[in-house]
C-alpha cells in the first residue's frame, strides 16, 4: 500500500503589494503631522495667555499667603510679649528676654532699703538705766539699749513692742524716736513665757512734730510666708539703732515648744548680733515676725530668729488691753491617731513636762496624763489646748480632764486647776 506524499510550496511574496502600503503609512502620517502644527500654530497664542495668567495667579496666591503667615507670626509674636511669654526659637528652647545686670541688682536692693526706711519710722530705741551697786557698797548707772516699734495708739498713749530682757531690771526707760527725740516710757505689761512686752508712752510727752514723722506699724500675714521670701530686718538686729538687713526666709517648719503653747519659728540667712532685737517685714512693708534670739536653736544662733507675728498678735492685743497672760504650767504635744494606734494611748494632748511649782502642779496633773477635756469642752490637739488656755482669767479656777495610765489601762480623772500669770 502506498501513501500519498503532498508537498507545500511557500506562498510567493508580492513586493509591489508591500511597498503600496509602506507609502501609504507614510502618506497618513505626514497629513497627521500637518494637522497637528495647524491646529499649533492656530491656538498658541490663547495657550500662551492661559500659561500667563496661570502663573500670576499663582504668584498672586503665593505672595498672598506669605503675607499672611507674616501677619500670624507678628500677631503670635505680639501675643507671647503681651502674656509675658518668650518667643520660641524653633528647638525647642525659648530665648530670655533679658538678663539682670549689677545695676538691675542694684536697684532691687535700693528699693528694699527704700521699704526699710520707710517702715523705721515706727520702730524706736528703747534706753533702760539700771542702779546697781559694787563691792564696795557704793551706787552706780549703767545704760543699755534695745529696739522696739509702734505697734499701737488711741487718744492718751502711744504703745511699744519689745522684750522683756531689753528692760530687765530698769529703773528708768526712754524710747527715742527715728527723727531723735527722746519721751519716757512705762511698763504696761509682758508675757513671762516670751518675752513680749509693751511700753506706753503718754502722748503729751511727744511734740507735735515728732507725731508727724512717726507711723504705727501695719501687721502682715505670717502664715503665708514661705522659704525664700524676701525679708527685711529692722531694730537693732547687728547691734546698731536703725540698721536695715536684707535676706531670706530660710525655714518655716521649726517648731519650739514654751510653756502652755508651741510657737512656729522663722529662720532667716540674716547675720544676727549677740543681744539682736527688733523685727521681721515683707516686701510690703508689713511686721512678718518678731526678733526673739533665745527661740534660735544652736545651729542658729549666729542668724536671725523671729517668731511668726500671726500665732502673737493675740497675746500682743491682750497686752496692750493691759490683760496678764494666763498660765497652767505645761509642755504639751498632740497625740495623733498614728501615735495613739502606735502606743495604745488615748487620743488627746500629752503632758511631756509639768512646771515646778506651777498651777498644773499643784492641781496635781503629771507628766504622762493625757488632756481630753478643758471645762468640758474637748480637747484633741496643742494648739486648741494653748488657745483655749489663752482665753482663761488669771485667778480663776478651770477643771481639767486627763487620761491616766493605770497598769494596761487609762483612768479618767479631773483635776481643779487655779490660772495663775508666769512672772
Amino acid at each position: 500500500m502506498e501513501f500519498i506524499r503532498e508537498q507545500i510550496k511557500e506562498k510567493p511574496i508580492n513586493t509591489k503589494r508591500i511597498v503600496r502600503k509602506l507609502g501609504l503609512a507614510a502618506l497618513c502620517g505626514a497629513v497627521f503631522a500637518l494637522s497637528a502644527c495647524v491646529v499649533m500654530f492656530m491656538f498658541m497664542p490663547a495657550l500662551r495667555g492661559a500659561l500667563l495668567a496661570g502663573n500670576t495667579e499663582s504668584t498672586e496666591d503665593t505672595e498672598k499667603n506669605s503675607e499672611t503667615e507674616t501677619e500670624n507670626s507678628q500677631t503670635e509674636s505680639e501675643s507671647q510679649t503681651q502674656s509675658g511669654t518668650e518667643p520660641d526659637t524653633g528647638n525647642g528652647e525659648t530665648e530670655p528676654e533679658y538678663s539682670l545686670s549689677i545695676e538691675d541688682y542694684q536697684e532691687i536692693q535700693d528699693e528694699l532699703y527704700s521699704i526699710g526706711n520707710k517702715v523705721n519710722k515706727s520702730v524706736v530705741t528703747v534706753t533702760t538705766v539700771v542702779s546697781e551697786t559694787d563691792w564696795l557698797n557704793n551706787a552706780y548707772e549703767t545704760k543699755g539699749q534695745g529696739s522696739g516699734v509702734l505697734v499701737s495708739e488711741d487718744d492718751n498713749y502711744f504703745y511699744v513692742l519689745t522684750e522683756k530682757r531689753v528692760i530687765q531690771d530698769a529703773s528708768h526707760v526712754r524710747v527715742t524716736f527715728i527723727d531723735g527725740t527722746s519721751a519716757d516710757a512705762t511698763l504696761l505689761k509682758y508675757d513671762g513665757n516670751t518675752g513680749i512686752t509693751i511700753l506706753t508712752v503718754e502722748k503729751r510727752l511727744v511734740e507735735a512734730e515728732t507725731e508727724k514723722e512717726i507711723a504705727i506699724a501695719d501687721f502682715g500675714n505670717s502664715f503665708i510666708v514661705r522659704n525664700g521670701s524676701i525679708v527685711i530686718a529692722l531694730g537693732s538686729s547687728p547691734g546698731t539703732n536703725y540698721s536695715i538687713l536684707t535676706g531670706n526666709i530660710t525655714s518655716t517648719t521649726n517648731h519650739i515648744t514654751t510653756v502652755d503653747k508651741n510657737y512656729g519659728v522663722f529662720t532667716t540667712d540674716i547675720v544676727a548680733g549677740e543681744n539682736s532685737s527688733g523685727i521681721l517685714i515683707n516686701t510690703k512693708g508689713e511686721i512678718v515676725g518678731m526678733v526673739i534670739q533665745a527661740f534660735s536653736g544652736s545651729q542658729d544662733i549666729s542668724t536671725l530668729t523671729a517668731v511668726p507675728i500671726s500665732e502673737i498678735g493675740a497675746i500682743i492685743d491682750r497686752l496692750i488691753d493691759g490683760k496678764d497672760i494666763p498660765y497652767v504650767g505645761l509642755y504639751v504635744s498632740t497625740v495623733t491617731n498614728d501615735i495613739s494606734a502606735a502606743y495604745e494611748i488615748p487620743k488627746g494632748v500629752f503632758i511631756k513636762e509639768v512646771q515646778t511649782d506651777s498651777p498644773a502642779m499643784f492641781a496635781g496633773l503629771q507628766s504622762g496624763d493625757v488632756i481630753t477635756r478643758i471645762n468640758g469642752e474637748e480637747i484633741y490637739t496643742d494648739g486648741t489646748y494653748s488657745t483655749k488656755i489663752g482665753m482663761l482669767i488669771p485667778g480663776t479656777t478651770c477643771e481639767i480632764t486627763v487620761q491616766r495610765q493605770n497598769g494596761n489601762d487609762y483612768i479618767e480623772i479631773n483635776c481643779e486647776v487655779e490660772i495663775g500669770v508666769l512672772q
